[in-house]
């Protein structure tokens, strides 16, 4: 072989090593490109403190996703202004799929009572809970059942407590009022316990709060529950009638959810409905749920997105800015 023939077949051999090179990389990175979704961790965000109903459930079920999608789920608390800061938050992050949150009912109020917050900055990825609301009285008050509760009402304001201005027993107050023609003064309290603790201790005629914190004042014999605002008793006040029950078909509940910034691409969601639908049906998850007093119920994206809609136009007509 010469030299100029052995110098050519260097060179050959040496382009044909680059050649595969830029095919083994070109491989890596169109991998990299169409990794499956998760790669990172996942923030949950929580628009309430720790420790409260909806950072119960956030966190139960994170702890049902992270197997589900292989990733951890990192549950951030960002309370204040009714829920407010951490919706806004939530609609200002990449719709990406790596920061999604737990969604209260407050999401379908909050544009009606002049916060800067929209129902249709989100993707709804499916219902996990609900709470619903209860009427209670102190154990010594002379209601004993909604239709005595609201006969007096009419003939002279009642003081009901809620968890605060803006929130959704205030409007179950505002509800049943309006449905009734009674006359009920909303007391607002900074939070659901301290609600009904003032009820407990008699210090007001009643409130208006969720299946948790009432059944477990009704357990303890602290109040006395006398409507359950559902289409069903609640399991934990089997004896408590509806309010339906008692001729007014009225249905105020805390419900939750998981949401994202609109606009995920549609991999990214069907991954997210399909992990959430697997962990709100899972044993782990229903029976944590269940035995904090709301309702495990799930509904899909779809259904969802038509029910917080629906929400949406009912809160506007309640608060009188549909």
């Amino acid at each position: 072989m010469t030299r100029s023939t052995l110098r050519a077949a260097v060179t050959a051999l040496a382009i044909g090593a680059l050649a595969l090179t830029g095919c083994a990389g070109g491989g890596e990175a169109s991998g990299g490109d169409a990794a499956t979704y998760p790669e990172d961790d996942i923030t949950l965000i929580v628009q309430a403190a720790a420790g409260g109903g909806s950072d119960l459930s956030a966190r139960a079920l994170a702890t049902e996703l992270e197997p589900i999608l292989g990733v951890s789920i990192v549950v951030e608390n960002r309370p204040g202004a009714s829920g407010s800061t951490a919706m806004q938050y939530v609609a200002d992050q990449e719709p990406d799929g790596q920061t999604i949150g737990f969604v209260p009912v407050e999401v379908a109020m909050l544009k009606h009572l002049n916060f800067d917050v929209d129902p249709a900055a989100y993707d709804f990825l499916g219902q996990i809970m609900l709470g619903p609301g209860v009427l209670v009285v102190p154990v010594d008050s002379p209601y004993r059942t909604l239709e005595e509760f609201v006969t007096a009402a009419k003939t002279q304001p009642i003081a009901v407590g809620n968890a605060g201005a803006g929130s959704i027993w205030e409007a179950a107050a505002l509800g049943l009022a309006a449905d009734t023609g009674a006359q009920l003064t909303s007391v607002p309290f900074d939070g659901e316990a301290p609600a009904i603790a003032a009820v407990a201790g008699g210090q007001i005629d009643a409130a208006v709060g969720g299946g948790a914190s009432t059944s477990a004042a009704y357990a303890e014999q602290q109040v006395r529950p006398l409507a359950v605002f559902h289409n069903e008793r609640h399991p934990l006040m089997p004896d408590v009638p509806t309010a339906t029950e008692a001729g007014y078909p009225l249905e105020f509940g805390g419900w939750g959810g998981i949401y994202a910034p609109a606009g995920l691409p549609a991999d990214v969601r069907s991954t997210l409905e399909s992990a959430i639908q697997q962990a709100a049906n899972s044993p782990g998850f229903t029976d944590t749920i269940s035995k904090s007093g709301s309702l495990p119920v799930y509904k899909n994206g779809e259904e969802f997105t038509a029910f917080v809609n629906a929400e949406y136009e009912r809160f506007g007509a309640l608060l009188g800015q549909g």
